[in-house]
């Protein structure tokens, strides 16, 4: 443990490894505004999903294996390898020729993000005692919270194309951005991070380690991108329903085979006496509810924000400053209450009924709300989420020794992880079928027959003509009328005058459906992302809170 270093080195090693965590954060929402500039580059639009699964994937199934092996050999090694890896990947991804590449690249980089998750949140149970952990679990907080503003505006002005020592960025500097940052987390945490000394021998669990890779990847290609990834075998006849049910029973004999692995193993990845706590049981699946509102919540208020505001990536970024800053704020003043006070549940149980509030409020918004009314709201949903993001992982690292403390963090992380990719699907199902339900048959919308016969838009009018596509159409609006409009004035003066009257009016009706079709299916998601959060609120009550200590907790013989 790190408990005995001096507190100016803790604060050398918590800055590089915020620094590092910071990388990870970055990534999740840098790389959303270079996706269009990538697509238009590489011209391969059905590759789309491939760049964001790679990630995702890699990240979810790395996240328990790099937990447990840093308990076995120790944070600082665990973490520095993290951080390099993911300084390569950045660079490759960077550097690729191909979208291909890019794709196998950015699974490079999920396996240094997942290291550097993994062991970031575990490391804060090193370097303080428990009832200190609650003030830098705060201020982690607050770096994921940054990010989610930092992400979007940084991204969006590095792809535009900006001029820095005589060079022109462009997408491929939201991943090279990564590598001087990382160059430096590295040596700072190889200068500064003192090593746990680890006695006895290992016994890596590597038949545990296989199962739970093949479950985890087969449940993730189940709910995410599944009909862009096996496109080929959909072409070749094979029905989305069938490739998605093999993966999901794939997913559970691999789980079946895990618990038995994990029954014999001398050194297994995730220890079955964890659960025989019932507050790591009822945490992690507090953290699944949790996670799946938490995307809920914030993935479609950007969303939101720039289908009625019109607003583009980086000031739908912005647009979240009032949740980002409510977070922030509650998640530091929370971890300084606890530290204080020595108490947890309370917090947990406050932060996620006012978060549940806020979400539901949520249903409130309409095409013609103006902004400062979202913006209250948010800002309300981001003391909620402040207040109990951090104290969840708090809660876990209490109930284990100092030698169990990497795989237990880490699981609740990739529990979490799962619930908001799980989430993340089920509310894509439930929007795209409440817009579809609400518009109907899209072939037969006025705009929707001029654009297809417009070159102006015959990119956007490519394939099938879903949810995502119409979202993508009415964000489209300005450059598809400076087409139209290119088009009209080589037309006589009167005609094209009635043609742009009626090409105006066709827009803006389509708009108008498409936008309270949206609305009212986003409706239904904040409802249940509310209703998951309750069920957290009453999963939470059956904890039964144990005091924060103020020394480390030493296990027998140590």
């Amino acid at each position: 443990m790190l408990h005995h270093i001096s507190t100016k080195q803790k604060l050398i090693v918590m800055l590089s490894v915020m620094s590092a965590l910071l990388l990870v954060a970055l990534d999740q929402t840098i790389i959303a505004t270079a996706l269009g500039a990538i697509v238009k580059e590489f011209n391969s639009y059905s590759s789309l999903g491939f760049v964001v699964t790679a990630y995702m994937l890699t990240t979810t199934v790395t996240v328990p294996l790099a937990g447990k092996l840093s308990d076995m050999f120790g944070r600082r090694l665990l973490l520095l390898i993290g951080v390099i890896i993911f300084t390569v990947g950045s660079l490759l991804s960077g550097m690729a020729p191909s979208i291909e590449w890019l794709i196998a690249w950015r699974a490079l980089q999920g396996i240094g993000g997942g290291i550097i998750t993994a062991n970031a949140f575990t490391i804060v149970g090193d370097l303080f005692t428990p009832r200190e952990r609650g003030k830098w679990q705060g201020l982690i907080g607050a770096v994921f919270g940054m990010s989610s503003v930092i992400g979007p505006l940084l991204g969006g002005w590095l792809t535009d194309g900006q001029h820095i020592l005589g060079m022109t960025t462009n997408w491929r500097w939201t991943f090279l951005i990564n590598v001087p940052v990382g160059i430096v987390a590295s040596i700072m945490i190889a200068r500064y991070c003192p090593p746990i000394r680890h006695e006895g021998k290992h016994y890596p669990d590597y038949a545990g380690a296989a199962f739970i890779t093949v479950a985890l990847s087969a449940l993730i290609l189940a709910v995410d991108n599944t009909e862009v990834i096996f496109k080929s075998f959909i072409d070749q006849g094979a029905s989305l329903g069938f490739i998605k049910g093999t993966l999901f029973v794939v997913t559970i004999l691999a789980t079946a085979a895990f618990v038995w692995v994990e029954r014999r193993a001398r050194q297994p990845i995730l220890p079955l006496r964890f659960f025989k706590k019932k507050t790591y049981s009822l945490m992690t699946i507090v953290s699944l509810l949790f996670g799946a509102a938490f995307m809920g919540s914030i993935l479609y208020l950007t969303q939101f924000n720039q289908q009625v505001f019109g607003a583009n990536a980086s000031n739908a970024g912005l647009m979240l400053l009032p949740m980002v800053g409510g977070m922030m704020v509650s998640s530091i003043s929370t971890g300084q209450l606890i530290a204080r006070l020595g108490r947890y549940k309370a917090f947990i149980v406050a932060g996620m009924s006012l978060t549940a509030l806020s979400i539901l409020s949520l249903i409130t918004l309409q095409p013609d709300t103006p902004y400062w009314h979202e913006a209250v709201i948010m800002a309300f949903a981001g003391l909620g989420l402040g207040m109990t993001m951090p104290v969840l992982t708090l809660a876990v690292q209490n109930e284990f020794e100092q030698r169990d403390l990497g795989a237990a963090t880490s699981s609740v992380q990739m529990f979490r992880g799962l619930g908001s990719t799980i989430g993340t699907a089920i509310f894509s199902g439930i929007l795209t079928a409440g817009i579809m339900t609400s518009i109907g048959d899209p072939n037969t919308i006025p705009y929707v027959q001029t654009l297809k016969n417009s070159p102006a838009a015959s990119a956007l009018m490519q394939g099938d003509l879903n949810a995502d596509a119409l979202l993508r159409i009415n964000m489209a609006k300005e450059d598809i009328t400076t087409g139209a409009t290119g088009a009209f004035a080589k037309l006589p003066a009167p005609v094209a005058k009635v043609a742009t009257q009626k090409f105006e009016t066709e827009q803006r009706d389509f708009s108008t459906k498409v936008v309270n079709a949206f609305t009212d299916s986003l409706h239904h998601i904040f409802m249940i992302s509310s209703v998951l959060v309750v069920l957290g609120v009453a999963v939470v009550s059956f904890i039964e809170e144990k005091k924060l200590r103020d020394t480390p907790h030493m296990p027998v013989g140590e």
